[in-house]
C-alpha cells in the first residue's frame, strides 16, 4: 500500500511517502510547510494524491499547536482522498528510529515526554534518575536540549546533528496499525495545554 506519513509534533516536521514498506521519498521541516514538503515528494516521484492508500500521522506527544496542524492535515487529506488514517505515537518513533534508545522531547516549561515503562509522560529531566539514564541513549530534541542534565545521570546523547534526534515520518509508516476514520485517532498530549492550564480548565 502507498503510504503518506507525516509527524509535525516537534519543531522539525518531518513527512515520507511509503511503499510497502520501501521508503519513495522523505522531507523535513517546519510545521508550517508540511503540505510544500509532502507537495516536492509527490512531484519528485511522479505520484498523484489519488494513488495514496493511506495516511499516517504521528499523535505526539509534543507541541499542541504542532499536533493540531497535524492532525487537521490528516483529516483535510483524507476526507479529500477519502483514504484511512492510522496514529503513531512520537515516542514510539523516535525510540524505533533508534533501538533501545529513550526517546526524550522537549515539552517546554523544563520538562521532557519520554516514556517510563512504556507509558508516555511529562517530566523534569532532572529527575528521570541514573537508574533510567545510566548507559541509556537517550534520542530527542529534548535530549540534545538538556544534554548536560542527561549525561550527568549516565546518558549518552548522539551528536545534536544526528539524524537519530528527527521523528522521521518512514518510521511512522513501518509502525502504523489499524487504519481507520481520520477523526478516530487523537493526540497524545500527556498533560493540559498551556492555554486551558492558564484558563483553568
Amino acid at each position: 500500500m502507498l503510504i503518506l506519513a507525516f509527524d509535525t509534533a516537534t519543531d522539525v516536521a518531518t513527512c515520507a511517502l511509503v511503499d510497502d514498506g520501501n521508503t519513495l521519498g522523505e522531507g523535513a521541516g517546519p510545521p508550517r510547510r508540511l503540505l510544500e514538503s509532502v507537495n516536492r515528494i509527490l512531484e519528485a516521484v511522479d505520484v498523484e494524491p489519488g494513488e495514496l492508500g493511506g495516511l499516517v500521522v504521528g499523535r505526539g506527544p509534543g507541541s499542541f499547536t504542532g499536533l493540531r496542524m497535524g492532525l487537521a492535515a490528516a483529516r483535510s487529506l483524507a476526507l479529500a482522498l477519502d483514504v484511512k488514517v492510522a496514529g503513531v505515537s512520537t515516542l514510539d518513533a523516535l525510540a524505533a528510529g533508534a533501538p533501545g534508545a529513550l526517546p526524550v522531547i522537549d515539552a517546554r516549561r523544563r520538562e521532557v515526554f519520554t516514556l517510563i515503562d512504556g507509558e508516555p509522560v511529562a517530566i523534569s529531566p532532572d529527575r528521570l534518575g541514573s537508574a533510567l539514564l545510566q548507559g541509556r541513549i537517550c534520542v530527542g530534541d529534548g535530549a540534545v536540549r538538556y544534554r548536560d542534565v542527561l549525561e550527568a545521570g549516565g546518558a549518552e546523547i548522539p551528536p545534536d546533528e544526528s539524524e537519530l534526534h528527527v521523528p522521521r515520518a518512514s518510521v511512522h509508516a513501518r509502525l502504523a496499525r489499524g487504519f481507520g476514520p481520520a477523526e478516530e485517532v487523537e493526540p497524545i498530549y500527556v498533560r493540559a495545554p498551556d492555554a486551558d492550564r492558564v484558563l483553568g480548565r
